[in-house]
């Protein structure tokens, strides 16, 4: 088999693989599943900028930003009261923090989103499901 065709046929596996565990999925897992794809996307994002490839660069931050909305529209601000509204400010900070790190080439700005997220996300998974 040709790599590229073989490389399609693992993207064809890990697509199904990921919908059918979606399907499933609480709404807790969905949320950890964010945070862990934005950790993700920064850290590629990281490795785009220091290998100076600006195309990757933005295309990573711009999948953490989609992902920083999505998490930032799931919180409901009537039930989650203060705290609600706390996340959602930090989320909206987060925000500011990657495209300020994305047009200063600030590696140290998407360093402190990063360790925001896994404050949280560490907060996140002591909640029991």
């Amino acid at each position: 088999m040709y790599p590229s065709a073989y490389k399609r046929g693992v993207n064809q596996y890990a697509n199904v693989h990921n919908e059918s565990g979606l399907a499933d999925a609480s709404p807790h897992y969905l949320i950890q599943m964010l945070m862990d794809g934005f950790l993700t996307r920064v850290n590629a994002a990281k490795g785009a900028m220091v290998r100076s490839d600006m195309e990757l660069k933005g295309i990573y931050i711009s999948r953490a930003v989609a992902i920083i909305g999505g998490l930032n529209e799931a919180i409901d601000l009537e039930k989650g009261g203060e705290i609600a509204v706390n996340l959602s400010q930090l989320y909206s900070y987060i925000t500011t923090r990657l495209l300020q790190a994305s047009c200063e080439n600030d590696e140290s700005m998407l360093d402190e989103v990063a360790s925001l997220m896994r404050e949280i996300k560490g907060a996140w998974d002591a909640i029991k499901n």
